[in-house]
């Protein structure tokens, strides 16, 4: 097995610790994060609990080699957070190179030479890589997150970098900065049903998020762990981490705010409890419609959050409360305004129509809309999309159709 804690190296204090060579901030840290005790600490990096102590209360330093070596196998220290960039100066991230996001000559200067440590990271930098980051979930909107984990991944690692020569609103602003990379990638690792990667995202995006006192990305965190569970069928889950949010962070945004409503009515939809899901849909959609008044005010990676979207919610709570005609009309009337840059979610949509159709013994509607989606689904739309096509097929096959057999052809085709 892996190191449990390897993880931990994402952490800007932890990692900014080791980058100033401060062993005893880095010790202190990392019990911190791990709930380990000194005695425990010592023997991972082999030292007794009275050296561990000293060099964390700064009676000692680490000058010798051997015990440095110690800490960093013991730690389980990233080789990148140890190695001093040499030779020609490249582009520090993958994602730097996307069309549309390649920085001018100035940019570039300031991101790969705060990543090479000549110079403090400032707002100027900051700025651009908010923006990197606003391109790179638009282009999962399209791609999917296969393609874009790994280079996330770094990007985020790039972030981290930057607080070790910071301090005051600007190393608020980097972990902020670090809150949201986590989220993203808490994101994509539930969108391919990695259900134990997502859950130790989310909950350092909102480990982040208080550290950086950002209550929309608190409250978001803790909505879309509400979202996982929904995703898995824990309505329970779903709807008390929902009702959390809503509670745990009362200066969240109207946004924020009606995305936690949503969350605890698709719960108690999943649990057939229809007055409920409608008294609390009535109210997120009132919520969403003061924020409509107030854009500026809204999280930017919550730009999805509208009208439109919110009709194909309801369609989805309409399918769980098994009203097919209800899901039928919502989900419809949604996808026709959804624009094709969400290619994603109109897979997933257009997936769920098709169940609705089958259910609703519609069988030539579900058929021509499964098979619409079924291309989509297998590329970018697996494991969720690709489930309810599955699902679409059996609900055809219940009812003694023809028309599951063409639908399974299409689906073993890309199996």
């Amino acid at each position: 097995m892996g190191d449990p804690y390897q993880d931990l190296w994402t952490h800007p204090e932890l990692a900014g610790s080791v980058a100033r060579d401060d062993w005893g901030a880095a010790l202190r840290t990392y019990r911190r994060l791990t709930g380990l005790s000194q005695t425990k600490l010592g023997e991972r990096v082999g030292l007794a609990q009275s050296d561990v102590s000293e060099f964390e209360r700064g009676r000692r330093r680490v000058t010798s080699l051997e015990v440095r070596n110690r800490l960093v196998d013991g730690l389980g220290i990233p080789p990148a957070l140890l190695e001093q960039p040499t030779g020609e100066k490249a582009l520090p991230v993958a994602g730097l190179r996307l069309p549309g996001a390649v920085p001018d000559d100035d940019m570039l200067d300031r991101v790969t030479g705060v990543v090479e440590g000549t110079h403090r990271a400032d707002h100027a930098t900051l700025d651009w890589l908010d923006r990197l980051l606003a391109q790179h979930r638009r282009s999962e909107d399209f791609i999917g997150s296969r393609p874009l984990v790994g280079v996330m991944r770094e990007q985020l690692r790039t972030v981290v970098g930057m607080h070790a020569g910071a301090s005051g609103g600007l190393a608020d602003r980097i972990v902020r900065l670090a809150a949201e990379h986590a989220q993203f990638l808490a994101w994509m690792a539930q969108d391919q049903d990695d259900a134990t990667s997502a859950l130790t995202w989310y909950d350092r995006s909102h480990e982040w998020a208080l550290e950086a006192g950002d209550a929309d990305m608190a409250a978001t965190t803790l909505n879309m762990k509400a979202h996982q569970a929904w995703s898995k069928g824990r309505a329970r889950r779903c709807v008390q981490l929902a009702k959390a949010s809503r509670w745990s962070a009362p200066g969240a945004s109207l946004t924020v705010q009606g995305m936690a409503a949503q969350m605890i009515g698709r719960g108690h939809a999943q649990l057939g409890e229809s007055d409920e899901t409608h008294r609390l849909l009535d109210e997120a959609q009132e919520l969403l419609s003061r924020a409509a008044a107030r854009p500026s005010d809204g999280p930017a990676w919550l730009y999805f959050y509208d009208e439109n979207w919110f009709t194909l919610q309801r369609g989805m709570a309409c399918l769980h409360l098994r009203d097919w005609d209800a899901a039928i009309d919502h989900l419809t009337t949604g996808l026709y305004a959804l624009p094709d840059a969400y290619r994603r979610d109109k897979t997933w949509y257009r997936a769920c129509l098709a169940h609705a159709q089958a259910e609703a013994d519609e069988p030539e509607q579900a058929l021509h809309t499964a098979l619409a989606s079924t291309a989509d689904a297998a590329d970018i739309g697996r494991p969720h999309a690709w489930n309810e096509l599955h699902a679409t097929a059996a609900a055809l096959t219940r009812r003694g159709t023809p028309h599951s057999s063409p639908l399974l052809a299409a689906l073993r085709q890309h199996d």
